[in-house]
């Protein structure tokens, strides 16, 4: 049986990415991840890409129409033929033609329970409205800002005197075992789309654990 080919698309440190290399690396996740694109050049998740052998291309966003910016990726995906895309920390919104390209085979992961607290500063707006309760949501990308399907969610609880910060770092460390599992349930043919509805076959699998965050 072949390896699902991944593509994955980051826009920062790549602490996620990091996180889909060590469940490759530990055999906890049986893909191939076939390329990294970042729209920064500078981007540190290039780094973690290049100390791992991974295929990476920088893809320049700035002076150019979003679908030239987007046809450009798409046909980077392709030459390595790439059946998942995962976006992990791409701070970027899609058209509908890159959706198009991909059906129902794009992942974001989020650090809130959407569909509470979309967009960029998810974290922040948390502790500001003193929700006692966020997390993270792997959900598939649609031309919406983060309203897409929502595949998983796990919890985190908001502590008194949290901060954007430290809320976000124990949300991220929710990401780092959620993400992995999503991806694999993907490359193990265990997940159905019904319009709105994901449908998950979780049987036999541990499930990422909240526990601690």
């Amino acid at each position: 049986m072949n390896r699902m080919k991944v593509g994955v698309l980051a826009s920062g440190r790549g602490t996620d990415f990091q996180s889909l290399i060590d469940a490759v690396e530990r055999r906890d996740l049986d893909v191939s991840l076939a390329i990294l694109v970042s729209n920064k050049e500078d981007a540190p998740v290039l780094g973690r890409a290049d100390r791992y052998g991974i295929p990476w291309v920088f893809v320049d966003h700035r002076g150019r129409s979003r679908e030239a910016f987007e046809r450009e990726i798409v046909q980077e995906l392709r030459q390595r033929d790439v059946e998942l895309v995962v976006f992990a920390g791409f701070m970027r919104l899609v058209t509908p033609y890159f959706i198009d390209q991909f059906p129902n085979r794009i992942l974001n992961i989020h650090p809130s329970l959407l569909p509470s607290f979309p967009g960029t500063h998810a974290q922040r707006d948390a502790v500001e409205w003193g929700v006692k309760v966020s997390g993270c949501t792997v959900h598939l990308v649609d031309a919406s800002l983060d309203g897409g399907p929502i595949i998983y969610q796990e919890t985190v609880p908001v502590r008194p005197g949290d901060t954007e910060e430290t809320l976000a770092a124990r949300i991220l460390e929710v990401e780092h075992r959620v993400l992995p599992y999503v991806v694999k349930l993907f490359a193990e043919g265990r997940v159905r789309v019904n319009g709105r509805n994901v449908l998950l076959d979780e049987e036999g699998l541990a499930s990422p654990s909240s526990t601690g965050a």
